[in-house]
Order: C-alpha cells, then sequence, then structure tokens
C-alpha cells in the first residue's frame, strides 16, 4: 500500500502542476483586473460605500439599539440626538435602527431579483442563441411580449396582483427584469457559437447542454456580470419607488422606499424622517452604479486605458 501511494504522489504531483500551469493565464488575467480597479477612485468609493451597507446589513442586530418594528410612542418625530442619532418618526421608531434593518432588507431584495432574473434570461438566452431556429424565434417572441411593457408599469401590475408584501415585490420586478438579460446572453452566444472551441467540443461528441453550460455560457459571462452588477442599483432604486407609491412592502415595514412614503406627510416638520433612508437610497445606488461602470471600463478590452 504504501508503495502504490508513493507510486501515486508524482502523478497527483503533475496532474496538479498542470491544472496550475493552466489556470495561470486565468490568475493573470485576474490579477491585472484587480489591478486596473485599484487604480480607479471611483471604483474604490463605489466598493467603500457598497461594503459599509452590506457590513451594515450583517451586523443590524448588534449595531442598531432598537428593533425595525419597536416604537417608542413618547418620543415621536424626535430630531437626531446621541439617544436618537438620525431621530425618530412620526410614531416613535428609531430611524438609524430602522434605516440599518432596512439596509438588509433592500439589499436582499436587489440580489435575489438580478441573480433570479440572471438565471431564468441567461437559460434562455442561451438556449435561444445556440439553438435557433424555430427555438430561437419561439423564445425571441416571448422575450419580445415581456420587452413590450415597460418595466416599471408591469411590476406595479404584477405588484397589483399579488398583493403587497415583499415576496410579491420581488416576483413582479423578476416578471420584468428577466428579458433583458435573455437578449444580453442571446447576443454573446450568437457570437461565441462560431468560435473554434465550441466546434472542438462537438467534434469530440459534447453534448448540446454541455457545450452551452461549459463552453459558451462562461465565455459570455462578462458583460452579464456587468449588467448585473448596474442593475443591483436600478432594482433598489424601482422597489423603493414601488413601495413608495403603494405597490411594495406593507405601510410600517422597515424598507427604504417604504420609509420614505410613511415620513413624507411629515416633510417640512420633521425632515430626518425621510431624509436619511432617502441617502441611503441615494447611497447604495450610486455605490453599485460606481462599481459596475468600473466593471465595465475594466473587463470590456476596448475601454481599458
Amino acid at each position: 500500500m504504501n508503495q502504490d501511494r508513493a507510486d501515486m504522489s508524482p502523478g497527483l504531483r503533475g496532474r496538479l502542476h498542470q491544472w496550475r500551469e493552466d489556470l495561470e493565464p486565468q490568475l493573470k488575467e485576474l490579477r491585472y483586473t484587480l489591478y486596473l480597479l485599484r487604480q480607479s477612485p471611483l471604483v474604490i468609493l463605489g466598493t467603500v460605500l457598497i461594503s459599509i451597507f452590506i457590513l451594515a446589513a450583517i451586523f443590524a442586530p448588534w449595531i442598531t439599539p432598537y428593533g425595525p418594528e419597536e416604537r417608542l410612542w413618547y418620543e415621536a418625530a424626535r430630531p437626531p440626538s446621541l439617544n436618537h442619532l438620525f431621530g425618530t418618526d412620526e410614531i416613535g421608531g428609531d430611524i438609524f435602527s430602522r434605516t440599518i434593518w432596512a439596509a438588509r432588507v433592500d439589499l436582499t431584495l436587489a440580489l435575489t431579483v438580478v441573480a433570479v432574473s440572471m438565471v431564468i434570461g441567461s437559460v434562455l438566452g442561451a438556449t435561444s442563441g445556440f439553438m435557433g431556429g424555430r427555438t430561437d424565434e419561439i423564445l425571441m417572441r416571448v422575450t419580445d411580449i415581456f420587452l413590450a411593457f415597460p418595466a416599471l408599469i408591469l411590476a406595479m401590475a404584477v405588484a397589483a396582483a399579488l398583493g403587497r408584501n415583499l415576496q410579491n415585490l420581488a416576483i413582479a420586478l423578476i416578471v420584468g427584469w428577466w428579458p433583458t438579460y435573455a437578449r444580453l446572453i442571446r447576443g454573446q452566444v450568437l457570437a461565441e457559437k462560431e468560435r473554434l472551441y465550441v466546434e472542438a467540443a462537438r467534434s469530440v461528441g459534447a453534448s448540446t447542454r454541455r457545450v452551452i453550460f461549459r463552453h459558451v455560457l462562461p465565455n459570455s459571462i462578462y458583460p452579464l456580470i456587468v449588467q448585473a452588477t448596474l442593475d443591483l442599483g436600478v432594482v433598489i432604486l424601482v422597489a423603493a419607488g414601488l413601495s413608495f407609491i403603494g405597490f411594495g412592502v406593507t405601510p410600517g415595514m422597515a424598507e427604504w422606499g417604504r420609509m420614505v412614503a410613511d415620513g413624507r406627510d411629515y416633510i417640512y416638520r420633521s425632515p430626518w424622517i425621510v431624509t436619511f433612508p432617502g441617502l441611503a437610497i441615494l447611497l447604495a445606488s450610486l455605490g453599485l452604479n460606481l462599481v459596475g461602470d468600473g466593471l465595465r471600463d475594466v473587463l470590456d478590452p476596448r475601454l481599458r486605458r
């Protein structure tokens, strides 16, 4: 047995060495990409902003003095102070605590909507672009039907039909979001499927599914990453807008758009009630857009300087 292990070790070391050599170009490209990202002050600013929101959302139970639904009725509409850093709302909720808890809600919602939309759109778009013919025609016509409606209007209709809660809001946004990814990935796949590595995979008997998901999609993923990063900020804005006009979460929930909507009647008497949730929406969207723009400049060779 010891002899067998000794005999296997050189072979294993050889495979590991070959694997490391195969990965070296990708690792080199990754290091160069990270270097370019570090050279952009705007990307660094965006990364810092998003990191702050992510850390606040993760550690919300430990850094907030009050719960998201906790009310201090005797301290309603108090201005910012040492006891309440962002003041209190019209029914005594601590705005600092609710803004931090709302970060968890909004970031989770944005990640869920973008991730699910990206998966649905990628699968349908890749299948459409690779298969072509009748399959392409049917899938793209279905996509066109969804694209014919403005995403916000379609989300409002779905949310109104399903009812007001966080899960239904996510479904409403996904329904209007996946067609963008389907169109984007279809265009990438149409270009990639004509390349030599696809013909090589087919020549050795790889199945259509393996060619799509093992070879074509991984090489079409970079524009998708950029689009997803930019869409995270847009989803936060749209979700806040839907909640503001009454198609999002239920009143009183710790969600940025809902907090602004609940406090809009007090904007002149107690402006802090809407100021801090509004700033959270602005800064989160700004940070995600800065990172998305930086990724686009770095991952697109035509834009690299």
